[in-house]
């Protein structure tokens, strides 16, 4: 029998990919607020984490892991198109080709960085939520919001950050992943009504409220739906 998906959760699959491929690209700049400097992609970045709560408390883990490992393939074609494309001579009035390169020539390794780090923050966070979930027989989504996005998130950056920012450091790297960490948490934090009320009316609307019991939690088993 072929599992089949609703037309919500493939919009939201996609809107997950562009959060994931858009974060990549904006992980190239660092800004800074105050003494606190963070990369571009904090901007969007929780938003991922975001809708993996919601796919894994709506549709259960294994779509959540169907979903992930979708996002990085279509991250890692993005990756090897701009690479392809900044090997390409520049036109000879084209005076952009430094800026390009810096972006699409550092993808590669943000995309390597992004793949271990989000497949292994992402899994964790959708395991805890989902064996918190049995756990507490669906109450205090809340907590296992926030719970799970802290483990995830600090496994993501712990992973993350030191191969994008090889060479920076040590006390500027710390600093830098422990202010990436506190914003996205936070971030998610002040956004959790808002993440309640779409989970809450995505179980109405969907009919589907699922419970990852007797499944496999291995983050490899793709086509395990």
């Amino acid at each position: 029998m072929k599992s089949k998906v609703s037309v919500t959760f493939m919009l939201m699959s996609i809107l997950f990919t562009v959060c994931l491929i858009a974060s990549n690209l904006f992980a190239t700049k660092v800004f800074a607020l105050g003494n606190i400097t963070l990369p571009g992609a904090v901007v969007i970045f929780p938003l991922s984490y975001i809708l993996n709560d919601c796919f894994t408390e709506v549709w259960g883990y294994r779509k959540a892991r169907l979903v992930i490992w979708t996002a990085f393939a279509m991250n890692f074609f993005v990756a090897v198109a701009g690479q392809l494309v900044a090997l390409l001579p520049g036109a000879s009035f084209w005076d952009g080709a430094e800026h390009f390169n810096y972006v699409f020539t550092m993808a590669p390794r943000v995309a390597f960085a992004s793949l271990l780090a989000f497949l292994a923050g992402s899994t964790l966070n959708s395991f805890v939520i989902s064996k918190m979930k049995i756990a507490s027989k669906g109450r205090a989504f809340s907590v296992r919001a926030i719970v799970s996005s802290i483990a995830g998130e600090l496994l993501d950056s712990l992973i993350f950050m030191p191969i994008v920012f090889w060479g920076t450091p040590f006390r500027a790297l710390a600093w830098m992943m422990l202010a990436q960490v506190t914003f996205k948490v936070c971030y998610e934090i002040v956004i959790l009504p808002v993440t309640a009320a779409v989970v809450k009316a995505l179980k109405r609307y969907e009919g589907v409220d699922e419970y990852d019991e007797n499944i496999s939690y291995n983050p490899f088993r793709i086509t395990d739906l």
